[in-house]
């Protein structure tokens, strides 16, 4: 079901560009569509990526009753296989009435370090169904000594801001946050939209921190991939990789992006049925080892007739 190729990639990962005809393929499969809740007039979406504790494997995700997701509350599954999944219950609730995170908290990712669990979040005071919706998106973070909890928001939130300067990327909004560690300190790769832009122009960017909870500083690079609607970042061997989905300029959708440096990016290989709004399970995330490998399954967002959305696994086949 799997093809173990972390030489292969590690090996086109450190090429220059490849020309159309040399870029190998990442194919997506879908084997079972069972998953996590396929529940009337409910929906459970944006999955966070997966870690493992004991034998366990986690994922946090976006529940609500509201379709596109911007009312919402974060919960948790756990499984012992990573294709059924028991719901254990919320692990994050709205904030104040008011705040910064008042009307709805969603898109969940975590990050393990210092012996503790963080879990990052978008937040915004205003509700989707309003219209019309200019979200004030920002992204905060919630700390436990255990992946069930509980839950407690640190004092710095929110750690990440939409910008103030409309003319850059990310003044419209910011989400979708996914966490890496490489040289000692902790790179958070999000996605920004710009004020005035569609959501097929949101594009990715970088900030980098020397502690888990920040402060974290946005890259002068930023934006680092000209595209890209759905943030899924792993560490390959000593660099980053990025899988790319249907947003973004032709060159660059439905490809696997990769940077020595965890800036400038260039494309590996094509993807072939790309996940949807996917988390991957990427044991060498938080290790700074220089040994991460292809990402080989996840979980996405499901698509049913009649149903609202609900998460199931998805599988990754590499080949040349």
């Amino acid at each position: 079901m799997r093809i173990p190729l972390a030489l292969l990639f590690g090996a086109l990962a450190v090429l220059p560009a490849a020309s159309a005809e040399e870029l190998g393929t990442a194919s997506v499969t879908r084997k079972d569509l069972s998953g996590i809740g396929q529940e009337k007039g409910v929906m459970r979406r944006d999955p966070s990526d997966i870690i493992k504790v004991g034998d366990l494997y986690y994922v946090w995700y976006s529940k609500g009753e509201i379709s596109p997701g911007y009312d919402a509350t974060v919960w948790y599954a756990t499984s012992k296989d990573g294709v059924e999944w028991t719901e254990k219950g919320m692990a994050l609730d709205k904030g104040e009435a008011g705040s910064w995170e008042g009307a709805s908290v969603f898109t969940p990712n975590i990050l393990v370090a210092e012996g503790r669990y963080w879990l990052f979040y978008t937040g915004t005071s205003r509700s989707f169904h309003k219209k019309p919706f200019n979200p004030d998106s920002k992204i905060g973070v919630a700390v436990s000594d255990s992946p069930d909890g509980p839950w407690e928001r640190i004092a710095d939130n929110p750690v990440l801001k939409n910008s103030d300067d409309p003319k850059r990327f990310d003044s419209h909004l910011v989400d979708d946050a996914c966490l890496i560690v490489r040289d000692g300190k902790y790179w958070f790769y999000y996605k920004g939209r710009q004020q005035g832009k569609s959501p097929g122009q949101t594009q990715m960017g970088v900030a980098i921190a020397d502690k888990p909870g920040g402060p974290y500083v946005k890259s002068e690079h930023n934006p680092v991939i000209p595209g890209n609607h759905e943030v899924l970042v792993w560490a390959q061997g000593k660099g980053v990789a990025a899988m790319i989905g249907t947003t973004g300029p032709k060159d660059i959708v439905n490809s696997v992006q990769y940077s020595e440096d965890g800036f400038n990016f260039t494309k590996t290989h094509n993807v072939k049925n790309g996940p949807w709004a996917g988390g991957a399970y990427r044991p060498e995330a938080f290790t700074d080892s220089g040994k991460g490998e292809p990402i080989q399954w996840g979980v996405e967002i499901g698509r049913a007739k009649g149903a609202l959305p609900f998460i199931h696994r998805f599988d990754v086949e590499w080949s040349e």
